[in-house]
């Protein structure tokens, strides 16, 4: 008989950093408002939340990041004044983002680490399962993603983290899963966790990406956590911990992701996954395409 477990309702996004790969531009603009074709790429990682039946989130957000709490409020008057023009299109726009969801805010007064951004949501947390969603990555709503990781989560307990096989010279730049297989084909059970390996090291090509469902006995582990690589207090040492023993926390699933990702976390793949999402919209893709087409053959003859 399958075993059931709290249905999980809250979303927690980090969004404390700094965004330095990406000045001058986000020195007054906070990295997670950059757009991407024409809405801040924050709002894709909410969406995907409310899309996934998680309606209650908790940004942690740090210094010069009230633009995000402005995004997702009400925007009265630009909205009177889209009505005034009849501009019907715009206005539903305009209010979609603070329509998506109920949205907490809470500071991470140090720059301490993602785990220490996950720690800061434990009051508002408490004792049930609730899923972290980086903004680094973008998922596109096509693949489910974290409607299947909820979805293990609620049959197995425990905690559940999102894998991505990478090339093995690319893995130094995640956390490495060590794994065993399990009867279901995309699901795997992991072992071990190592943050950021050396390619000769890692136990796996098994990269983690920035998806996860997690049991709340995750914070008592994150309290005691020393910082790790980096001086920073690393969730990969904490999951490594919920691994070893599933007595604490119950055990830690993987789900391996092979749909598409757009990494908005440097300067090239935040340019290629705009390209590619407009490249994908019926109202922009057909001219865009085209453009594209035209502009790379042009190059080519140049070169």
């Amino acid at each position: 008989m399958t075993q059931s477990h709290p249905r999980i309702s809250k979303a927690v996004i980090p969004a404390a950093g700094l965004g330095t790969r990406f000045l001058p531009a986000t020195k007054a603009t906070p990295k997670e408002m950059l757009p991407v074709v024409d809405k801040p790429a924050i709002q894709y990682v909410v969406e995907e939340a409310a899309s996934a039946g998680l309606d209650d989130v908790l940004m942690i957000t740090g210094r010069n990041k009230r633009p995000l709490e402005d995004h997702f409020d009400r925007n009265y008057e630009l909205e009177s004044a889209l009505q005034k023009k009849g501009d019907a299109g715009r206005l539903a726009k305009v209010q979609e983002s603070s329509d998506l969801a109920t949205m907490h805010y809470v500071r991470q007064g140090d720059p301490k680490g993602l785990g220490h951004a996950v720690l800061c949501a434990a009051p508002h947390v408490g004792h049930e399962p609730f899923a972290v969603l980086l903004g680094d990555d973008l998922i596109d709503p096509r693949d489910p993603l974290l409607q299947r990781m909820i979805e293990i989560q609620e049959r197995h307990g425990g905690s559940v983290i999102a894998l991505m096989e990478v090339a093995p010279e690319q893995i130094h730049l995640y956390g490495s899963a060590a794994v065993e297989t399990t009867a279901d084909g995309d699901v795997v059970k992991v072992t071990g966790l190592v943050e950021k390996p050396d390619p000769a090291d890692a136990p796996s090509t098994y990269a983690v990406i920035g998806r996860y469902v997690l049991d709340p006995h995750v914070f008592d582990i994150l309290r005691r956590t020393e910082p790790g690589r980096g001086g920073e207090i690393q969730l990969t040492d904490a999951l490594q911990q919920l691994a070893q023993d599933e007595k604490v926390g119950g055990p830690v699933h993987g789900v391996v992701f092979r749909g598409r990702r757009y990494d908005t976390g440097d300067r090239g793949d935040y340019l290629r996954a705009i390209v590619r999402l407009a490249c994908e919209r019926e109202d922009l893709g057909p001219d865009f395409r085209t453009w594209l087409r035209s502009y790379v053959a042009e190059e080519m003859q140049q070169s």
